[in-house]
């Protein structure tokens, strides 16, 4: 780590990555100690907990956060920090939610595509948040049948009036857009994002507080109570409220007698570089954000500074892996090879929520108890489109969150057990019809 980026907070506070040691701000809220009232209680401060908190704090509602580490902790301030269009479990979700939305289903995936980025964008101008907002990204071929793939992305996008945002790039067009001879071509979309996703989360959790928000950190709750009266329980305190929201994805164990087996951790790695200098200009020139088309891919974009932040695969073991450089540096080689033997200065591993069928979870777990999750590797996006469904369902607007919480969800039992390797063996299904396409 260079002295400029040596981290202003304790190793043990927040995982030791690229985004921790490049705060705008840390957070120091307090534990929750005593007994408090509110009208909405929120477990969990990672996008979630505090995107719905921003929604229902707007709107009037006296808003808690209760965290059992640090605000962004989770994968909320470990990701690849890409804001697209895209949906893990699109297709399940228009195959069960046809049934409720008929001829509409499209159209309302379709604007499920984009509203996180308008909520972002919008958050972000609004409340002033510095967290490296920046347009541009590559969906990348690597063989032609991605390039057929990527063809009828470009139709439907031109047919839904998005001409304007998105280019279909040939192998001769990508060369201008990267110093990789990788790939065949790319969709090109101007209206995908990239950013600090750490620093997005803390200045969210800030324009919360704001607006009347509490919000305390290393508070495990230990208990939810239901009934007319809900409250979340700590070791050193309680919320009562009149609604309670659990949003804390794949990290708690609470609820367990309705949740547990309904969603897996799977762990990815991301490393990020030395500054790069000259070289960050040859190899993404117009600073764009990049994944690939495989089931299980490479993503990767510049950091503010210069950096190659480039991460790739899965472990479905929900285990981490000991040497994510290792693993992921031939990845860098082969689609960099003018990186080869760049020093790698982080690495960490960023666990994401998978859901079987991948639609996102919504639920309630009593009357006035709900819970949202499982967002399958696209978070950023999502969490923000599930926040606000989350705040207008609390506010009375059941509308897309009952088309969501209809959907069916595969429950594995003895989940800890056999969740994991059923994840790994459908992964290793897809990994071979990759193969075949």
């Amino acid at each position: 780590m260079t002295a400029a980026l040596k981290s202003v907070i304790p190793a043990a506070e927040r995982c030791p990555s690229y985004y921790s040691a490049t705060l705008n701000e840390e957070t120091n809220y307090p534990r929750l100690q005593g007994r408090i009232s509110v009208d909405i209680a929120i477990i969990g401060g990672g996008f979630t907990g505090v995107a719905s908190a921003v929604e229902l704090a707007e709107r009037g509602y006296k808003v808690a956060i209760v965290e059992a580490h640090k605000i962004g902790w989770g994968a909320t301030g470990r990701n690849g920090g890409q804001v697209t269009g895209s949906l893990s479990g699109d297709e399940a979700m228009r195959k069960q939610m046809r049934d409720s939305l008929g001829d509409e289903v499209d159209d309302f995936i379709w604007h499920l595509r984009w509203r996180g980025h308008e909520i972002i964008k919008g958050r972000v101008e609004k409340y002033g948040i510095r967290c490296d907002l920046k347009h541009g990204h590559l969906h990348a071929a690597m063989k032609a049948s991605h390039l057929d793939e990527l063809r009828a992305s470009h139709a439907e996008a031109q047919r839904r009036g998005m001409g304007d945002d998105v280019t279909l790039l040939d192998r001769d067009g990508m060369r201008a857009h990267l110093g990789s001879e990788l790939y065949l071509g790319a969709l090109k979309n101007t209206r995908n994002m990239h950013l600090h996703p750490l620093n997005l989360c803390i200045g969210e959790a800030k324009a919360a507080a704001s607006l009347g928000a509490l919000i305390f950190e290393h508070s495990e709750v230990l208990e939810i109570v239901h009934g007319e009266a809900p409250a979340v329980i700590t070791a050193e305190g309680r919320i009562d409220a009149k609604q309670v929201l659990l949003a804390g994805d794949v990290y708690h164990k609470l609820e367990a007698k309705q949740l547990k087996g309904k969603i897996f951790p799977a762990m990815g790695g991301i490393v990020t570089t030395a500054p790069l200098g000259e070289l960050a200009k040859q190899i993404n020139p117009l600073d764009l954000a990049v994944y690939d088309c495989r089931f299980v891919l490479d993503y990767y974009r510049l950091t503010a500074d210069g950096r190659l932040l480039f991460g790739g695969g899965a472990n479905y073991s929900g285990r981490d892996s000991r040497d994510i450089a290792g693993e992921l540096r031939p990845c860098i080689e082969r689609t960099f090879p003018q990186l080869k033997g760049v020093p790698i200065e982080f690495q960490w591993s960023c666990a994401m929520g998978i859901v079987m069928n991948r639609i996102p979870q919504l639920g309630k777990l009593s009357g006035n108890v709900w819970y949202c999750q499982g967002y399958s590797g696209h978070g950023i996006a999502t969490t923000h489109i599930m926040g606000e469904i989350m705040a207008n369902a609390m506010h009375g607007d059941l509308t897309q969150f009952d088309t969501f919480a209809a959907c069916k969800h595969i429950k594995v039992p003895l989940g800890d057990i056999f969740g994991n390797p059923m994840l790994a063996a459908g992964m290793w299904y897809y990994q071979l019809l990759e193969k075949l396409r």
